[in-house]
């Protein structure tokens, strides 16, 4: 069931932003920002199936019948939101709302497709309806950026499965191992172990490969002496968990634990640093400049140092070279450094949590040691 409470505080975001801007009404079709207002876990899908219409007074929900009865349970009788599966185009559902609340002014996020907002123009002419439609450009993400309690709590249970599935694997692993066969055990732990999906797709990238950041598993043959980078994280109710480890396999080499401690230096030194107000581009600056002065400067990596998690794996704000506004309390973001040395071997350890007034809470509980598995 939806929270109530906590969905209502978020339908307020919104209405502020629009009274701010002199919105009557917004148009909404994204599911993750759906998601977000509505509150109702595990119902949406890949398909853009659902219009949301906000006024100051009023929402309104349109779907069809393959969704319908499951908004309903998800929502309960009482919910502020009036569902609709009417068998109509969305644009012309759109039109006949902002016609019925005689909205003049109608805001259209820029994620909706250009043929939806064409035909809604279409269709407001049928109608007799003469609407101002500006555009909203990623306002709804950056709502989104500053989490409440209950989207804190659903990720604190998605890293917890996350941090199980680590112990799990780590116990597992053994030379001769297959890639594949490792991320087929990790990914059936988590879906085993209270996960609703997967985060996204399981990197687990060994030897030579894990140089390579966003390494497909394959058919590689884990052996003595390599380190395995693994990306991964359990979905829970929707909302993502995101954490890379890197595991040697047998005693690593003195060059392997030098480059290993170069970048859990960059990784603790950010976490330190980050509060809310630093400014995104500084802090991916420190975990460059962190493992640059250990001496890695040829095998630092290019890559972004973190970004934010949430509904989607990937959300503002982030930590990387462009993001030059401060982050926000309330933010999710992962701290995720990295050194690479093609043909040989890579190294990455990331933890995602909750930036405070005072400092970042990560959520990840698994350890910053370089774990030796294979034993």
């Amino acid at each position: 069931m939806a929270d109530a409470t906590a969905c209502a505080g978020r339908v307020e975001r919104l209405r502020a932003l629009m009274a701010e801007r002199g919105y009557d009404a917004v148009i909404l079709r994204n599911n993750p920002d759906l998601r977000w207002l509505t509150g109702a876990e595990r119902t949406f899908d890949d398909e853009v199936a659902h219009t949301a219409f906000v006024t100051a007074d009023g929402l309104w929900l349109h779907t069809d019948s393959r969704y319908y009865n499951t908004f309903v349970e998800r929502l309960g009788a009482d919910c502020a939101w009036r569902l609709d599966m009417e068998i109509v185009d969305a644009p012309a559902w759109a039109a006949a709302r902002v016609r019925e609340t005689r909205s003049r002014v109608v805001a259209v996020e820029d994620t909706c497709d250009l043929a939806f907002y064409d035909e809604l123009l279409v269709e407001l002419d049928r109608a007799g309806v003469a609407a101002l439609t500006p555009r909203l450009h990623g306002d709804i993400c950056d709502l989104r950026m500053v989490k409440d309690a209950e989207e804190v709590a659903l990720m604190r249970e998605a890293q917890r499965i996350t941090d199980e599935a680590f112990d799990h694997i780590c116990a597992y692993i053994k030379p001769g191992m297959t890639e594949q066969q490792i991320r087929a055990e990790l990914e059936n732990y988590m879906l085993s172990h209270g996960a609703d999906g997967l985060s996204f797709g399981t990197i687990i990238a060994a030897g030579p490969n894990g140089a390579n950041p966003h390494a497909q598993p394959g058919p590689y043959v884990v052996g003595e002496g390599d380190l395995i980078v693994m990306d991964y994280g359990a979905l829970y109710h929707d909302y993502h968990a995101d954490m890379t480890r890197t595991v040697a396999v047998g005693e690593p080499s003195a060059e392997q634990r030098a480059v290993y401690d170069a970048v859990r230096k960059a990784n603790e030194t950010c976490e330190a640093a980050i509060r809310a107000g630093v400014i995104g581009r500084d802090i991916h600056q420190l975990a460059v400049d962190t493992i640059c002065g250990e001496g890695f400067e040829d095998c630092v990596f290019v890559h972004g140092l973190g970004h934010g998690v949430g509904i989607q794996i990937h959300e503002r704000p982030n930590f990387n070279r462009r993001w030059d506004q401060p982050i926000p309390a309330g933010a999710v973001v992962t701290v995720e450094p990295g050194a690479y040395i093609p043909g040989r071997f890579g190294i990455r350890l990331e933890d995602f949590g909750l930036v405070t007034e005072d400092g970042y809470e990560p959520f990840t509980q698994s350890t910053h040691d370089l774990v030796v598995v294979g034993r």
